[in-house]
């Protein structure tokens, strides 16, 4: 593919953005819309349209997003979502920072030289992209005085991403702290998650066990505890009765709107009671639904009073009327064997994975082991598939393989857009079949908060991202291509791989243009979603429960969102120096979704969990692998092209490690657990110790009636003889 070519495509990519951006202007101004594009704003009741429809223009959201403060920011969404926002400011300043001195000094530096002439089989583009070598260390001689210059940007590079991502490091423990202060009742600062309970003593209940056990420790500040139970019956028939009342909303819907169109009578909805309605008696629907629900009710009272009495389980929560008490308690060693009373903080009600509550200390080891050797074979097993797709999707290989489609690809527009997207577009694609897969291994290890679970399963995605896509390309791009090369000659491999280094920057630059210009125009335009709403609401869609279903957008997808991210950085960082002509897209990628996400975090996202920045320490391990690899990458290509001086690097990775040590030291503690100063501060009210214990327990097993005097009455009787309440 020639230059031409590619600023063709980077064109088109732009093009495209500027049709998505329009599109959501113009979709977003219609009120028929605002469901989808204001979700956020509408659920906290206020306007969607800031100002009035009348009033805004096409670049109004842009204005809205570049004015609002971080505050805005965690009133809407909260504080992971200004965590997040922290990350991508870090992550642009270090690529605006690095590419002031790299551009200035490194393309000058590059762009004179003429080692690409000399020798023009030297790069891998084998003629192609001629002047994009010459803008990279492609371009510059072996052991050639103009290095110096590239080895001194290696150092600024890792100079600005060390001050940058401590200054971030102390906003977001800041941030952190003053929103566990809040003067606000959170229930999960009142109690911890107890695991690992002892095997109860004859005569004993679980309850009374637990009761005594923390009363004993805690006699001023212990309040309750709520035994966890085996639910799975009692789940089943709630869930059940939650669907015959959807049913029940639905049918209640058709009805109404029969009314509406028709005489005051209206036509009553009538169903079949056999195989999925197919079959059976016809009958009257809302009389059906009812007479089922009062039924599932009755069954769902009985069961509950059976789980309650006789299905407790080995976990447990416990509740104090102190919060500082609760976090002394979350920190401290309770028993002497590892594998006894494991008190750990207790995650917010909605986070919580009750089936994992219960599985014991040694089982969650065994499973956790036996994740991390399934994410490591599933590693290893997509490096083969994806190595193969970026070898055959290209151009040049797709004409010998398929021959038939010779025709097609060889017409100019059709050619230039496969040659600047085809792979890129094959990679992307294969990668969205991972995530689900990650948070369900990461969920099967045990892990007891849907937020921890998300952030393990982003972990795993950042490493496969990483080995599989930055390092399997280049490995296998370049073994494709040279092959024959390496039969013949089996000592040249590395310095193949590494003198491939800037004939590969070319795909990654058009790999992250494509993920900023499309990506982030299909997440303003919110094309997918716009659409499918309509169609649910105008074929699917009766009861106001399910509109509400078809327009809720769920929050910002943090498991898939931050490795993709990570990938980004650790591209443009690891290409930096090598091809400088990268950091341009590295800072309009995190720019525009910075741009783009904070519109949508501000009207569009609602947030499904609140962790207070939990997501940080992973977030700050992840960038300082991504510049550890950049400075082994860079160790490696200086030594390869045999520059004297190259010893010179081997500190930065030591560097780099003891500087991820003192931030791990100095700040990770005050993350895993809440400080106790901060814990100490006072609230506006005294908390509601009943309302705190009730939010915890699970929607299956709380009473259909609150007056109900026989239901109390169990309450009472199970409490006595050691229920979970």
């Amino acid at each position: 593919m020639e230059f031409s070519s590619f600023l063709t495509s980077l064109g088109t990519s732009f093009t495209i953005f500027i049709i998505l951006m329009l599109l959501f202007t113009w979709l977003s101004a219609k009120r028929g819309n605002a469901v989808v594009y204001y979700p956020n704003r509408i659920l906290k009741g206020l306007e969607p349209w800031e100002g009035g429809l009348k009033t805004r223009n096409p670049l109004a959201w842009i204005r809205e997003a570049l004015s609002s403060t971080e505050q805005d920011i965690i009133n809407m969404s909260g504080i992971d979502t200004a965590v997040y926002f922290v990350f991508l400011g870090t992550v642009l300043g270090i690529l605006v920072l690095s590419g002031v001195v790299l551009l200035l000094v490194l393309l000058p530096t590059a762009s004179t030289d003429d080692e690409v002439k000399k020798n023009a089989k030297s790069t891998t583009s084998k003629g192609t992209f001629n002047d994009l070598d010459k803008l990279s260390m492609a371009n510059i001689e072996e052991r050639s005085p103009r290095l110096w210059a590239f080895l001194i940007a290696v150092y600024w590079v890792s100079l600005v991403t060390y001050v940058l991502s401590w200054k971030a490091y102390k906003h977001v423990s800041a941030l952190r702290a003053n929103a566990l202060m809040s003067p606000e009742v959170k229930p999960e600062q009142f109690a911890v998650l107890v695991r690992d309970l002892p095997d109860v003593t004859p005569g004993q209940t679980s309850k009374e066990q637990v009761d005594s056990y923390f009363k004993s420790i805690y006699p001023d500040t212990f309040y309750r505890s709520l035994v966890l139970t085996n639910n799975r019956k009692v789940d089943k028939i709630w869930a059940e009765l939650e669907g015959y009342r959807k049913k029940l909303a639905r049918t209640e819907a058709i009805y109404e709107e029969s009314r509406r169109k028709g005489n005051s009578e209206g036509k009553r909805p009538t169903n079949k009671t056999g195989f999925l309605g197919l079959c059976g008696k016809q009958v009257d629907s809302i009389e059906y639904y009812n007479e089922k629900i009062k039924k599932m009710t009755q069954k769902l009272e009985a069961e509950q009073k059976v789980t309650l009495r006789e299905k407790q389980l080995g976990a447990a929560l416990v509740f104090f009327t102190d919060r500082v008490t609760a976090a002394l308690a979350a920190q401290s060693l309770h028993a002497q064997m590892v594998d006894k009373w494991t008190v750990t903080d207790a995650p917010e009600p909605r986070q919580l994975i009750w089936t994992n509550l219960t599985i014991k200390f040694f089982v969650r080891i065994v499973r956790q082991y036996m994740v991390y050797v399934l994410v490591f074979l599933t590693i290893v097993f997509y490096m083969i598939p994806i190595g193969f797709i970026s070898a055959i999707t290209t151009l040049e290989n797709l004409r010998k393989l398929l021959p038939f489609l010779k025709p097609i690809v060889d017409q100019v527009q059709i050619k230039t857009v496969l040659e600047a997207y085809l792979p890129q577009l094959a990679l992307i694609i294969f990668l969205a079949l991972l995530p689900m897969f990650l948070l369900f291994l990461s969920k099967i290890e045990g892990i007891p908060s849907g937020s921890h679970v998300i952030r393990a399963a982003s972990g795993k995605y950042f490493y496969f991202s990483v080995l599989n896509v930055f390092i399997g390309v280049t490995i296998g791009g370049t073994l494709f291509d040279t092959l024959k090369s390496v039969e013949e000659e089996p000592n040249s491999l590395v310095p193949l791989l590494a003198k491939s280094l800037p004939g590969n920057a070319t795909f990654f630059i058009t790999f992250v243009a494509l993920k900023f210009f499309v990506g982030y125009g299909l997440e303003l335009s919110r094309l997918f979603p716009l659409i499918i709403y309509h169609l649910r609401r105008k074929y699917l869609c009766k009861s106001e429960a399910e509109i509400r279903e078809a327009w809720f957008p769920g929050d910002i997808s943090y498991a898939t969102r931050v490795p993709s991210d990570m990938l980004i950085i650790t591209i443009v960082l690891c290409y930096s120096v090598i091809a400088p002509v990268i950091i341009p897209f590295g800072v309009l990628y995190f720019a525009l979704g910075w741009l783009v996400l904070r519109n949508q975090a501000l009207k569009v996202y609602v947030p499904s969990y609140e962790s207070y920045g939990r997501m940080w320490p992973h977030m700050h391990t992840r960038i300082m692998g991504a510049l550890l690899l950049y400075q082994v990458t860079m160790l490696g290509y200086f030594g390869v092209i045999q520059f004297y001086y190259t010893p010179i690097l081997i500190p930065l990775p030591i560097l780099s490690l003891l500087f991820y040590y003192v931030c791990r030291r100095k700040f990770y503690n005050a993350f895993c657990h809440t400080a106790l100063e901060v814990a100490s501060q006072e609230l506006k009210e005294t908390p509601n110790m009943e309302l705190i214990f009730r939010s915890y327990i699970p929607p299956s097993l709380i009473p259909e009636k609150q007056e109900d005097e026989q239901f109390e009455g169990a309450l009472s009787r199970v409490s006595r003889t050691g229920s979970f309440v």
